[in-house]
């Protein structure tokens, strides 16, 4: 089975797993807090924000890349779709739980890290066409 078809069970699976990370009751960092003070006191410039901000990119890549695999057509609906589901987790995070601190600049990298799933797809794609063309040559 080409590996595109098997994209809306992996996408469920992400899914059940974004769902877990958002709407745990307590940032699922909290037990790491020894290893994150000396990973920020080793790392020159590498802050727990700056971590924080990485982490919420790279949780949001799969969701880029498995939209733009489900819906090839309307690719155009990834960011737009990245963006209602960072604003819903937030606002649950907001309203629901008190040991989360919703943040804008959680949003901004969710979206960012979806986009970035996007231009993986898009690139990868592309490569593998160009590839193709050279070969029929």
């Amino acid at each position: 089975m080409p590996r595109w078809r098997r994209a809306p069970g992996w996408v469920a699976v992400y899914g059940v797993a974004l769902a877990l990370i958002a709407f745990w009751p307590e940032p699922v960092d909290s037990s790491a807090g020894a290893l994150l003070r000396w990973i920020t006191k080793t790392v020159p410039g590498l802050t727990y924000a700056r971590i924080e901000f990485g982490s919420n990119i790279l949780l949001f890549v799969p969701l880029g890349i498995g939209l733009a695999l489900l819906m090839p057509r309307l690719r155009y609906l990834v960011m737009p779709i990245a963006l209602l589901v960072s604003l819903g987790i937030e606002a649950a995070q907001a309203i629901f739980l008190a040991a989360r601190t919703p943040s804008i600049y959680d949003i901004v990298a969710n979206v960012s890290g979806a986009c970035l799933g996007l231009v993986i797809i898009v690139a990868a794609q592309e490569w593998r066409k160009r590839a193709r063309n050279q070969s029929l040559k």
